[in-house]
């Protein structure tokens, strides 16, 4: 694998070209996935040349490995901000959970393109440095919303609260992807799901707080 190799950018142009960059990688990934993510689109995208993103970046893998770990580090910024608040405003479980599931589902509907060239991008990089900080990264969005809703511990009637809060995170979060990151092309079965994404978020949620043993 091909090293992060980002020059340094000083100046206030050339932190602002970087800036673009990664934000139009993040826009290419997203619209042409990770095929089509070539270096040429993405500068356009960024309004650069070629040339210019080759020399903060060796390849496209490096670039690709640059702007996936930023967007998970800001995903990490933006749970400390929006996540925690929730869980101190002493709503009831299953309205805070209503809340989180919600949330989920937007983010994974909103960002289905990017999520799939993500893990299509990360698939074969697991054992590298790069696939461990991804492991990490995503490793901590978790815990961390494990542990906001342990803050509600006494609530959970499950006999193993922090396996329980776990193992429904992880359904909720395959469900979704299955729902809207790579969604099944038969019709048929797009009829037996809920009709839309609110149908969709009460649903999940009704199951999430049955899980955890907690009343609506």
């Amino acid at each position: 694998m091909t090293p992060i190799a980002v020059l340094p950018a000083h100046q206030a142009r050339s932190r602002e070209s970087l800036r673009k960059l990664l934000d139009a990688t993040r826009q290419v990934l997203a619209q042409y996935g990770m095929d089509g993510a070539t270096i040429p689109r993405i500068a356009r995208h960024a309004g650069l040349t070629p040339g210019s993103v080759y020399r903060r970046f060796h390849d496209k893998d490096a670039l690709l490995e640059t702007a996936i770990l930023e967007i998970l580090e800001r995903q990490e910024e933006t749970m400390k901000t929006t996540l925690a608040p929730l869980a101190t405003d002493q709503v009831p479980l299953p309205e805070f959970a209503g809340k989180i599931v919600r949330g989920m589902v937007t983010a994974y509907r909103t960002n289905a393109g990017l999520l799939r060239g993500i893990r299509q991008f990360v698939q074969g990089r697991v054992h590298t440095a790069f696939g461990k900080k991804v492991s990490a990264l995503e490793l901590s969005h978790f815990q961390r919303t494990v542990g906001l809703f342990l803050t509600y511990k006494k609530e959970i009637r499950h006999p193993h609260p922090r396996m329980a809060v776990s193992l429904a995170l992880k359904m909720v979060a395959g469900t979704l992807f299955q729902v809207a990151v790579w969604p099944a092309e038969r019709q048929e079965m797009r009829d037996l799901l809920p009709p839309d994404d609110e149908a969709l978020a009460r649903e999940l949620t009704r199951a999430f707080v049955s899980y955890l043993g907690v009343e609506e």
